[in-house]
């Protein structure tokens, strides 16, 4: 299975859990697939500005809650807001977007979300629904079927477990015994002014096409 293919099949269940929160109890496979593609395109979309603003803000990768402001902003999740230039020119810190936002992530809207995925205590907040409480959630579900043994290792370094730790790699045999030896002899290298003798000049005069001269 490809990547893309795990991420689809990952995000299917929170999209359902939406939609079941918002009174469907069913809904047609294309209709479903529809869905779930332009909610990953605003993912991808709120990511990836997201990291613009991290790289023009302090370069690097590292997101702050003001790069995801900034990035929600883009997208249009905070509204009505102000745009920057509009806050400066003003001299005031337009927070009516952010406002709204924190309202709806603590609202019953959102807290129904959260009930019919089984993350909060069932409160019949819409009839007919009644969701166990108390349960993992469908990764943490998902991820114990498939580990008997408990270990969490198995899924280290996947889309599903924790980013596997970095170990150097040892070169055997040179005078370097790791990459980052051997990238910082190149630095020191470049630095001293010494050219590889593969890149030096060639002494002989060559014509505007390239070729050297002939002797006359």
């Amino acid at each position: 299975m490809s990547s893309n293919a795990i991420y689809i099949s990952l995000l299917r269940p929170p999209v359902l859990h939406i939609l079941r929160a918002a009174g469907f109890h069913a809904t047609k496979p294309a209709v479903l697939d529809t869905l779930v593609d332009l909610t990953a395109r605003y993912l991808i979309l709120l990511a990836s500005n997201a990291a613009t603003h991290a790289q023009e803000n302090h370069n690097d990768l590292v997101l702050t809650v003001t790069d995801v402001r900034m990035a929600l902003q883009d997208v249009g999740a905070l509204w009505p807001q102000k745009s920057a230039m509009e806050e400066n020119l003003l001299g005031e810190e337009d927070m009516r977007g952010v406002d709204n936002f924190v309202k709806w992530m603590m609202g019953a809207d959102n807290r129904e979300i959260r009930r019919v995925a089984g993350l909060i205590e069932n409160e019949d907040l819409i009839p007919g629904i009644e969701v166990p409480a108390g349960r993992d959630d469908f990764l943490t579900a998902l991820k114990k079927k498939h580990n008997k043994t408990g270990e969490s290792s198995r899924f280290q370094g996947t889309v599903m477990g924790t980013v596997a730790e970095e170990k150097p790699i040892r070169i055997e045999g040179g005078p370097v015994e790791s990459l980052q030896d051997w990238g910082a002899s190149l630095r020191a290298t470049f630095l001293k002014g010494n050219t590889p003798p593969s890149r030096q000049p060639s002494l002989a005069p060559t014509s505007s096409t390239g070729s050297p001269l002939t002797p006359i």
